[in-house]
């Protein structure tokens, strides 16, 4: 009997080593806002103020972003996903008040997956990092923060006439159930496509936009598909 015993714990220990960590997604979202920092031109914010036109709607973009992330590279996770139901639907994470809330106006800026709300990471991000981790620290190893925005790029241009491309940037980052940093990566890709810049100012209309944000996310799904493996199954052992 004594012996059965000893062998059921060692079962039971060996199974419980081996099965995966658990991690929720916390914060899954876009930005309206077009980084023009790359032109110098981001004292004139006002020219790539798309935020209150329905028309540049990012949503599709977010929406094809969402299906990679949990269709393809979670899969390839060295951890599995919490259900996102089971994270969007907790009444402690519903009830929870970030810092540095950027929803205001509507959501003019911030368009975030339908369930999450806007959480901002990353320096003097603590307080949002441990608060989530504590929220879902009895089902969850820890809590992964992702994003995608834009940011115009120089082309060709001769005297202030040519063109331009835009960059996708996503941003992953792991927090461990203390809200201790496991890791936090940055990936962009420029698109195919271009568009025009005129007497040194791009043209910004949703109808020139959106195609290249959506050529942009095309190449970053391409290089997250290569890249994001390779750097997330480093990190399994930490978390």
């Amino acid at each position: 009997m004594k012996k059965v015993l000893l062998i059921l714990t060692v079962l039971f220990a060996l199974n419980s080593y081996s099965q995966k960590k658990k991690v929720a997604v916390v914060a899954f979202y876009t930005d309206k806002t077009i980084d023009l920092s790359d032109l110098g031109l981001n004292s004139l914010a006002s020219i790539a103020d798309l935020g209150n036109d329905p028309s540049f709607n990012l949503t599709p973009i977010l929406e094809k972003y969402h299906d990679a992330f949990f269709n393809v590279y979670s899969k390839k996770f060295p951890f599995d996903i919490v259900s996102e139901n089971e994270v969007t639907q907790k009444q402690e994470y519903i009830d929870f008040s970030p810092k540095y809330a950027r929803e205001g106006n509507a959501g003019k800026y911030i368009i975030n997956y339908p369930g999450y709300k806007y959480i901002y990471e990353g320096a003097l991000g603590e307080a949002n990092e441990v608060g989530t981790a504590t929220i879902f620290k009895d089902i969850a190893d820890g809590v992964l923060f992702t994003e995608i925005h834009f940011a115009l790029q120089k082309g060709f241009a001769v005297g202030g006439t040519g063109t331009v491309k835009m960059k996708a940037y996503a941003r992953i980052s792991l927090y461990d159930k203390t809200g201790k940093k496991v890791f936090a990566f940055n990936e962009g890709a420029n698109s195919k496509k271009t568009g025009a810049i005129v007497g040194g100012i791009p043209v910004l209309t949703p109808e020139k936009v959106l195609p290249m944000c959506e050529s942009a996310l095309d190449e970053l799904l391409k290089d997250l598909d290569e890249k994001a493996n390779k750097l997330i199954k480093k990190t399994a052992e930490n978390l």
